[in-house]
């Protein structure tokens, strides 16, 4: 009994410590994954799939964390699992990015929203650093000339 008990803490304090996390955390997220959804706030049933899904990975992940950042690690395992499902999110849905292609949302969400190094953006997309340059020039040239 006591052995089940000493176990059973340490996964409570897990749980704890994520919950902290999530509370800190998700809102900034949905925010990331309704602008990469196109979806209207507070309606916006694909992006809190997407948000769902990544917190799970990380919350699998969460004892093996152990110097990487959670928020780091949600949201590269939210933009992994957009770019996977992105040809689900090309019809746009309304909403200041919705004139962009999933690959100019996830460049312009990633550069501009969550401030993420060209570099960084670069390798987490598997793409060169000059692409993810000239997609996030066309994609604010884009944006600056919607009405």
């Amino acid at each position: 009994m006591r052995e089940r008990q000493a176990t059973a803490r340490p996964h409570r304090a897990r749980d704890r410590d994520f919950e902290a996390f999530v509370a800190g955390a998700a809102g900034r997220l949905l925010h990331a994954a309704t602008l990469l959804t196109t979806e209207p706030p507070g309606r916006a049933p694909r992006a809190g799939a997407l948000l769902t899904a990544a917190l799970a990975a990380t919350y699998a992940r969460w004892d093996r964390l152990r110097d990487e950042d959670p928020y780091d690690l949600t949201r590269r395992e939210l933009a992994a699992r957009f770019a996977r499902a992105a040809w689900r999110f090309h019809r746009p849905r309304g909403g200041i990015l919705s004139g962009l292609t999933p690959l100019e949302r996830l460049v312009v969400v990633l550069r501009l929203y969550e401030g993420v190094a060209e570099e960084q953006t670069a390798a987490l997309m598997g793409l060169p650093a000059d692409r993810v340059r000239a997609t996030c020039t066309r994609a604010v040239t884009l944006l600056r000339r919607a009405p």
